[in-house]
């Protein structure tokens, strides 16, 4: 069996003749051995897609990045190189409901999710006896209606100071300022309680109910300025009867709420996701 350690790759480019063929010889001559290989080709749009994971001798680990970076400039490619097995770093963020920060927790304790959680931060102190089961720190960072920019200050210094490889909002009931956004472009994770684009920002599940559907859902994406609006990386639904109320609604919609934030988030962790404009490319 390869023990050497392994590595992943992923890359996006305008498609064109020979890519999987170039990247393969790099990394053969690298002494590389493939162990999982997916691509996807974007006819519409002209654009390649790939990520593979391969073992490697770490001393010809720059030797590849040098071949890549070679590559990257002849075929106008984005390209990014990780070790595989290395646990990120996530900053968890909630609000008062636990539904959704207790399913990752219970998950990560179980060795499903690879991640280090230095953090849970929250604008209530409701989840605090959560975190303490856990043995995670809990740090409450108020946002009060008047003061929201010194709160949202505060809390984008602290997340600096934690170096966070990604944030999840696990139903962090608080829009996030531009500024914040920006600094953590496709980090941030957010769970949303309706099958976007349908019903964005408050009390979807009310605005469901009000239309009358069959089907609720729930949304995992990347956190941009414009609301509810990132990249979708993960959705499921869940079906709705004619005599169910609102309350149904949000009991049957947490449920999905858990189910798709952790997908989204495993597909994250795992280097799975790219993106390219508004639309992912999600190698599940």
């Amino acid at each position: 069996m390869d023990d050497r350690p392994r590595f992943r790759l992923s890359i996006r480019c305008p498609d064109q003749h020979g890519i999987v063929s170039r990247i393969a010889t790099a990394i053969a001559d690298s002494e590389g051995w493939i162990t999982e290989a997916a691509q996807h080709t974007d006819e519409e749009a002209g654009w390649f897609f790939m990520r593979w994971v391969f073992s490697l001798p770490v001393a010809a680990e720059p030797a590849l990045r040098q071949r890549l970076e070679t590559l990257a400039g002849e075929l106008g490619m984005d390209w990014w190189l990780a070790a595989a097995d290395t646990r990120a770093r996530v900053v968890l963020m909630a609000s008062r409901e636990p539904h959704c920060l207790s399913d990752l927790l219970a998950r990560w304790s179980a060795g499903e999710l690879a991640m280090d959680i230095p953090a849970i931060l929250s604008n209530h102190r409701d989840l605090e006896p959560l975190a303490a089961c856990h043995g995670i720190p809990f740090e409450h960072i108020p946002v009060p209606k008047t003061g929201r920019e010194a709160a949202f200050q505060q809390l984008q210094t602290r997340l600096r100071q934690l170096a966070p490889d990604t944030i999840v909002l696990a139903r962090y009931m608080q829009i996030l300022p531009p500024g914040l956004c920006a600094e953590y472009p496709e980090r941030i994770l957010n769970i949303h309680h309706s099958f976007l684009p349908s019903f964005v920002g408050a009390r979807p599940y009310h605005q469901a109910f009000a239309r009358g559907v069959k089907l609720i859902g729930a949304t995992c994406h990347y956190v941009t300025d414009e609301l509810d609006a990132g990249p979708i990386i993960e959705q499921d639904v869940t079906r709705i009867r004619h005599d169910e109320g609102v309350q149904d609604l949000i009991r049957k919609g947490r449920d999905v709420e858990r189910w798709v934030l952790a997908r989204g988030l495993r597909y994250h962790l795992e280097g799975r996701v790219l993106t390219h404009g508004n639309k992912t490319i999600v190698f599940n």
